[in-house]
């Protein structure tokens, strides 16, 4: 999928169909809709709305399902007890065979959506294979990568469905028809959102090595792991326990092309503790801010231990830490 009109990029040339890949895991979680504890119906668009956690109960397997969309189908997630904190049950497991891919065109949620003003004003940011059909990021372009398709995804982390207003112009801008778009809401204190917002555990690492200005074709592949969190009553909790997750729990294994020096950079500069913001829970740190989450420190945002390895040399370089009781403490572990 790369586009030879742009000489300077070398991101690698997979021949796939993002959303067309996605559409068949989307088939298959309506399919199994009810089982999942989920809800499908059309909004006055006619745009298919798949409610994950908002008036339905969703679940664990609902989110790992729906993270596994957000990449396009070129990532697994799987669940699995035991990790990085103490007495923990539940870890989740994220691979991709094209990180770049999956985790940057896909999974991440770049592309701001919002209709409206005052009190009655929604917003979100859209993740998954839906944005590059829209084409609305620079990235898309830096990356040298197009797709076409005649059914486009998103999912919403959100708590309440998006007006039929905002939903067509979405359809519209990914160039499908609206019975061919499918939102997906998936609330954070929701299981199902917080298991694919953790699930991102990969995908951050890969956002802050594209914003130190690593090179994207040097990525070849990656894995990552991350406690799932317990669910929280209101969002300020659940934002603050997954990114807490990722934070301090969260680990990542890259392995890159090139010279030994660079991927040695890219360890040292690539977990949280690297920030000027790392130390206090996401909490504190947003409080601090006085909730304006954009004067947030943004290389805070990454995993908190970090392997790099080269693939030319063998050699591995290590950087980062876990810290178990900041973590219990975010999650409200009791004993």
């Amino acid at each position: 999928m790369r586009n030879d009109s742009n000489p300077g990029t070398e991101t690698p040339a997979y021949p796939v169909d993002l959303n067309c890949r996605a559409g068949v895991l989307v088939d298959a979680l309506i399919g199994e809709a009810e089982i999942l504890r989920l809800s499908v119906s059309r909004d006055g668009s006619g745009v298919r709305i798949v409610d994950a956690g908002i008036n339905v109960a969703g679940g664990l397997e609902a989110g790992r399902l729906i993270a596994e969309i957000c990449m396009a189908g070129l990532g697994r997630v799987s669940i699995s007890n035991g990790g990085a904190v103490p007495d923990w049950p539940l870890s989740l497991h994220v691979h991709t065979v094209s990180p770049v891919i999956a985790c940057l065109a896909s999974q991440y949620a770049g592309w701001s959506l919002s209709h409206g003003s005052g009190k009655d004003a929604f917003f979100a940011l859209g993740s998954g294979p839906g944005r590059i059909l829209a084409g609305k990021e620079p990235l898309f372009a830096e990356l040298g990568l197009t797709d076409r398709a005649n059914r486009a995804c998103l999912v919403l982390e959100v708590d309440r469905k998006p007006p039929p207003e905002l939903t067509a112009k979405v359809a519209a801008a990914c160039g499908v028809r609206a019975e061919h778009l499918t939102l997906i809401l998936t609330p954070t204190r929701s299981l199902a959102g917080m298991v694919q917002v953790v699930a991102r555990v990969l995908e951050v690492a890969l956002h802050k090595a594209h914003a130190l200005g690593f090179p994207m074709a040097n990525i070849i592949d990656g894995f990552g792991s991350v406690p799932i969190p317990a669910p929280a009553p209101d969002f300020l909790t659940a934002m603050g326990r997954t990114n807490d997750a990722i934070l301090f729990a969260g680990q990542v294994h890259l392995f890159v092309d090139g010279e030994d020096a660079a991927a040695e950079a890219l360890c040292k500069r690539l977990p949280s503790s690297a920030s000027r913001d790392y130390g206090r829970s996401f909490a504190e740190v947003f409080k601090a801010y006085n909730y304006d989450f954009f004067e947030i420190d943004p290389m805070l945002f990454s995993p908190a231990r970090v392997i790099v390895s080269a693939l030319a040399s063998g050699r591995s370089f290590r950087a980062g830490a876990f810290d178990p009781s900041l973590i219990e403490r975010s999650q409200g572990l009791e004993t």
